[in-house]
């Protein structure tokens, strides 16, 4: 997205980070149903299927901010033993698009956005970001840009099928537009690779994602369409980030925070899905985590003091946190104890996670 490289370690680094544990922000769960049917990826999602699948909720501001989103995103997912289908649905009065060249900067134009953790541990995800004209940016990311990682642009989802409907007129300021859709397959041969022994899901597994839609503000000129500048700055204002499951920052590669997708077939079983408690601990120690990348930013080093790295000692049921830290050279390994379980939750200096009772 756009917090590139630099812009996020300085965002990593602000006041904002001097506590460790942020408020508890739940993720959002989504049921998609596996389905025996032809799809026709055109972006107008006619298919039966499609009318049967369930609604996401409605998207949110990026952080909680106290703004709601002005015009409505929702999307639809199901998926068979080829491809993972969804369906995105925006609602836009002016729908516009600039860019139509593969694997260029897609935020700055509108779009909408897709990412995809396999194995929810924060490490080699993917990033798909689409315009109205359909113009895609395929990548994938080894690990956040805070953890110091690396975009593949040169990655492609091989097999991927993509299509945008406007229900309305594309570039034409003189009319009112209703909304814009996504329509994709995603072929289970190219996303199965990130996942864990690069398997395809199975009914009851889960896998993190997140949406999130770039939305800039635009003025009519000359009978076409342009980003709206702040006359005190002469520059664009900034562009507005709606997504389904809340960040804890304006800064979608936070993995941890993503929402969660369980592949059902036919049931509604919710177990898969992470808890409350495993999420409250995840968030918890991606907070020492970037409180150690402060505390070693300003100092030069590294610190196993606990109290220099978190202020809160109780989870939100008022039951003790015990978690610990351990440094060996440039290692580091943070654990946290899962609270109302006997599991353990890890993390290393790279931001890799992983549980063990």
């Amino acid at each position: 997205m756009r917090v590139i490289f630099f812009i996020l370690l300085v965002t990593s680094f602000t006041a904002k980070a001097q506590q460790a544990q942020q408020t508890f922000i739940p993720h959002k769960k989504y049921v998609s149903q596996k389905v025996s049917t032809d799809f026709t990826i055109d972006g107008k999602a006619n298919e039966t299927a499609w009318h049967t699948a369930q609604w996401s909720s409605s998207f949110v501001n990026i952080n909680d901010n106290g703004e709601t989103p002005h015009l409505d995103t929702r999307f639809k997912m199901l998926w068979d033993s080829l491809n993972l289908y969804v369906y995105v649905q925006m609602e836009e009065p002016h729908v516009w698009a600039k860019l139509k060249k593969r694997d260029t900067v897609i935020f700055y134009d509108n779009d909408i956005e897709l990412f995809i953790d396999p194995n929810g541990d924060t490490h080699q995800y993917y990033e798909i970001e689409i315009n109205a004209f359909n113009t895609l940016w395929d990548l994938l990311l080894t690990r956040p840009y805070r953890d110091k990682g690396v975009a593949i642009n040169n990655w492609d989802i091989n097999g991927g099928e993509f299509a945008t409907h406007i229900e309305g007129t594309i570039n034409d300021p003189s009319d009112q537009d209703d909304f814009w859709a996504v329509e994709m397959a995603l072929p289970w041969s190219v996303l199965k690779e990130l996942n864990t022994k690069g398997l395809k899901p199975k009914a009851g597994d889960v896998w993190r994602m997140n949406f999130s839609r770039v939305q800039w503000d635009t003025e009519t000129v000359m009978g076409g369409y342009r980003k709206s500048i702040n006359p005190e700055t002469g520059k664009n204002l900034p562009e507005k980030n709606w997504v389904w499951s809340r960040q804890r920052a304006i800064n979608m590669h936070e993995p941890e925070y993503w929402g969660e997708i369980l592949f059902a077939d036919g049931t509604n079983d919710l177990s898969g899905f992470t808890t409350d408690e495993l999420a409250e601990a995840r968030q918890f120690i991606y907070g020492i985590h970037r409180q150690q990348k402060l505390y070693k930013y300003n100092n030069g080093q590294s610190t196993e003091d606990k109290n220099k790295l978190s202020k809160t000692n109780t989870w939100r049921d008022g039951s003790p946190i015990e978690w610990a830290i351990s440094l060996h050279g440039e290692r580091q390994v943070i654990s946290v104890k899962i609270p109302g379980s006997s599991e353990i939750l890890y993390l290393d200096e790279t931001g890799k996670n992983w549980t063990s009772k």
